[in-house]
């Protein structure tokens, strides 16, 4: 299999099944009639003006009355922290919707600071994952859920390319995925920025309409040339997102995927999935399958119950 990993794979093919099976819905799929939001809202990060000072994660975790944390805010110990033999750093998890990590770039002798948060694609993998419908892309750009819907499944854990979504596993009888949900609730369906935007005291995050964060990051390009590399990540990036980044160095050596193609994910492997009807199938009828054992089990208690109460039996409790 050329040009697609394999998560890159599976994960599509999580979305297209799940997608498949919710055709005719209102999902935002890439059928090529999809225009996105184009007054939806985003935010622009320039990793150029970020000092590590994790003023966003605190506020986030303020506003999304999170738990504290095992280290201080003000801890910079965090950035030395690495995971599975030290190829991964810090990622978004049910206790923090947003972390800040350290790089230091091969082609930079100065750090740099990258924030890390849902990107709120504008044709989300996560969406088109959700069998039961618990996500939404909302006319503001947010990329939100309903915890009261999702089953844990964790489809969208799967076919999110940016390993974004966190499972609660410390909830044994509640297990729901969680994620930054761009302040949706509070913040942004009144107008209002992201706390984490509203907190950063050195303006590295710019909050307004999508189309104007493109013109106000090109205009940086080229107003500083020798500042930034000539791209805005997530400008076009899996279909383009809501959050967008300039960065001082290639965006490869502060842990972006460098080309992850245009295409939303689910556009990777749609023709495949067209050669394999089979596929296809598999997951309606599976789930058709369990809805149809389910139905059957309450049948037998129904009638069970039934039973329990029949005339005689009630005259033998009497």
């Amino acid at each position: 299999m050329s040009g697609i990993s394999r998560r890159r794979f599976l994960a599509a093919s999580v979305a297209g099944c799940a997608a498949t099976t919710l055709a005719g819905t209102k999902k935002a799929l890439a059928s090529g009639s999809f225009s996105g939001y184009p007054e939806g809202m985003g935010v622009l990060v320039d990793l150029t003006r970020c000092v590590g000072c994790r003023s966003c994660e605190a506020a986030c975790n303020k506003e999304q009355q999170l738990p504290a944390p095992e280290l201080p805010f003000d801890d910079k110990s965090v950035f030395d922290q690495t995971f599975h033999d030290g190829k991964q750093l810090r990622r978004p998890d049910e206790n923090a919707y947003t972390v800040v990590n350290r790089y230091q770039p091969a082609s930079s002798d100065q750090p740099v600071y990258r924030k890390v948060q849902c990107n709120h694609c504008s044709e989300p993998a996560c969406l088109t994952s959700c069998f039961v419908n618990a996500y939404t892309k909302t006319k503001e750009g947010a990329v939100i859920y309903n915890s009261k819907v999702c089953v844990g499944c964790r489809n969208c854990m799967i076919a999110c390319p940016f390993h974004i979504p966190g499972y609660s596993y410390s909830s044994a009888f509640d297990p729901v995925v969680k994620k930054c949900i761009f302040c949706h609730e509070t913040r942004l369906k009144n107008g209002l920025p992201p706390a984490c935007v509203e907190i950063c005291p050195q303006e590295a995050l710019t909050f307004g309409k999508r189309k104007e964060l493109l013109k106000i990051g090109n205009n940086r390009i080229q107003t500083h040339p020798g500042r930034y590399v000539n791209r805005i990540y997530g400008e076009n990036e899996l279909g383009g997102t809501s959050w967008m980044y300039l960065s001082p160095v290639p965006f490869s050596e502060v842990g972006f995927d460098p080309n992850p193609g245009n295409d939303p994910i689910i556009n990777q492997v749609k023709d495949f999935l067209g050669t394999v009807p089979m596929v296809l199938a598999i997951w309606p009828a599976m789930f058709a399958g369990f809805h149809l054992l389910a139905k059957k089990h309450d049948g037998h208690e129904g009638h069970d119950q039934t039973a329990d109460t029949t005339p005689g039996d009630e005259g033998d409790e009497q």
